[in-house]
Formats: C-alpha cells, structure tokens, sequence
C-alpha cells in the first residue's frame, strides 16, 4: 500500500525534504493592503515583513479551503497512492485543521487520516518529516499517522519576538495577553503548548532571552539524539547565532535547519522573532544524519508530491 504525505505550508520544510519524500504542501493565505494570495507562492517573508514596519498596516491570514485539500488529496491518489495521512498546524492557531478534516470527509475518511500537529513551524514539519520517512519505509497509513503523533508528541517548541503585538491582534497569544503591558520592559520567552501560544518566562533583554531559548534546547535535547530547527523573521544573524550555539551544545545532533518563517507565521510574530524546534530524532535514516544549517528562506508552497 502506498501512504502519501500532504501538509500546509507552515510546517517551513526545507524544500530539499519537500521534493525528497514528495510530501504535498497545501498553502495558507495572506491579506495585507491591497493585495492577496498563496503564502510562498504569492507573497514571501519579505512583504510581510515590511507591511508589519508600516504604522497601522494590517496582515491577516486565512486557512486553505476544503476545496484546496480535496484537490490535493485527489492529485496524489491520482498519481497512485492508496492512503493519504494530512498533517497540520494546531486547530488551537488555525482553522487548518478543520479544513482538512472536511475535506476528508468528502475523498472517503477510510482513505485521509488527517493529524493535528498541535504545534506550528517546524513543530508540525518534523511530524510531517516522521510520517513522509515511515511511509517511505514501507509502513502502513496507522503507522505513519502515528509517527507523526508520536513525534509532535515529543516535539519542543520556544520562541521570542520583539512585540506582543502581532500575536495580540491575530488572537493567537492565549493566556500571554496578560504581559502585553510589560512587554516594553521585558522580553517575553513562549512556547508552544498543547497547541496554543503560551508563556514561558520573562528575561530583561534580547541577548538574554535568545541565551534561554539555546538552553531550554539543551534542556529538552537531554543526552537523545535530537533534530532541531531554528527559525526566524528577517533576523538572519540572530538565527546563525543560535545555530552555533546549538551546534557546540548539543552533543548528539543529528539535524540542523535553519530557515526564515513564512507569510503566514510571520504575520502573527512579527520582524525579528526568532525560535528553536527541538525533535526527537530515532527516525532519522543512517544515510542522512549530518549538519543542514543552509539557509532556507522559507518554504515555497505547492503541491510538489503531486507529481
């Protein structure tokens, strides 16, 4: 039985791994000013980056439609797979996830597993990347839609930003609203948990709280052979720091990727942020383990596994 793989495009997977397990990637939408469109294809990091420096200006999101995911999940059973398992953002942050379930619904659920990541970046595409590897062992679509279970499940996730801001207009920063009034005085350290944006700790300064977000890695990576990610918004220094840093204290590292978020994750953490995924790392193949710290500047969008 072939399993084929299909995500959204904020799981930030280096298009290497995309194009390697032919995992299809389903785009979210932007709105900013005037102009609309597919994150990754249609509107970059870049321009979201710079809409957000404007005063006032607005970036919204919105989720891929069922229509989306049903053609999706067609293409690949088109193009001969028999299972299809559909892993996603965290319902808790998007709509993702109710989308794919509808769409489910109407390709035949004996047929799309459909997995909520609850994470978000890198949190969700190494779940992703644990499915696309079990399947391209061999393992049935139970199999692969518990790899990525299984590594969500085990996933960490610690971010910072510059302001609360962008988190508090989109509705995404939870029970983290609380620090909006000192967010000037301090820098907040998130994290992800049970699929929603939520607080960690408070540290005075930047250089401070990116020296918490390398240690919780530390931390979370204990002595296990671990893959990490390191993700950022037009901060490329900032992430090649962290990458170093990670890369000295970390002693069994099996992957390192160090990508810019997309539009979509972009818009709700705004220019700056900087953040760590650490993942367990037992299905890493014997092949490829090794350091991929190439800069990736986010995903590009599509449906590459659709041949």
């Amino acid at each position: 039985m072939s399993v084929a793989v299909v995500t959204d495009s904020t799981a930030y997977l280096p298009p290497p791994l995309v194009e390697r397990y032919a995992v299809s990637v389903v785009p979210l939408y932007v709105v900013m000013a005037g102009r609309s469109g597919r994150e990754g294809q249609d509107i970059g990091p870049a321009d979201v980056a710079r809409a957000l420096s404007v005063r006032g200006q607005k970036v919204s999101t919105s989720r891929p439609t069922p229509g989306d995911f049903v053609a999706a999940y067609r293409r690949r059973l088109e193009a001969g797979a028999d299972r299809i398992v559909s892993v996603h953002l965290s319902a808790e942050l998007s709509g993702t996830v109710d989308a794919a379930r509808l769409a489910a619904a109407q390709v035949g659920e004996h047929i799309v597993t459909v997995v909520d990541s609850r994470s978000a970046a890198m949190g969700n595409g190494f779940a992703v990347l644990a499915a696309a590897r079990a399947a391209e062992a061999g393992a049935d679509a139970d199999r692969v839609a518990a790899a990525a279970r299984d590594t969500a499940a085990g996933t960490r996730t610690t971010f910072v930003v510059d302001t609360l801001e962008h988190l508090r207009r989109g509705g995404r920063i939870g029970s983290a609203a609380s620090m909006i009034g000192t967010a000037l005085a301090v820098k907040p350290v998130l994290h992800v948990v049970d699929g929603r944006v939520v607080p960690l700790e408070k540290v005075r300064t930047s250089a401070r709280a990116l020296a918490r977000l390398v240690q919780r890695a530390v931390d979370a990576a204990g002595g296990d052979p671990v893959s990490v990610a390191v993700h950022h918004l037009v901060a490329p220094e900032r992430a090649e720091r962290l990458a170093a840093d990670l890369r000295d204290r970390i002693p069994d590292l099996r992957e390192l990727y160090v990508s810019e978020l997309g539009a979509a994750i972009g818009a709700h953490v705004g220019p700056g942020a900087a953040g760590l995924v650490v993942a367990p790392a037992s299905g890493v193949p014997a092949d490829e383990p090794g350091d991929r710290a190439a800069e990736q500047g986010g995903n590009e969008a599509g449906d590459p596994g659709a041949g």
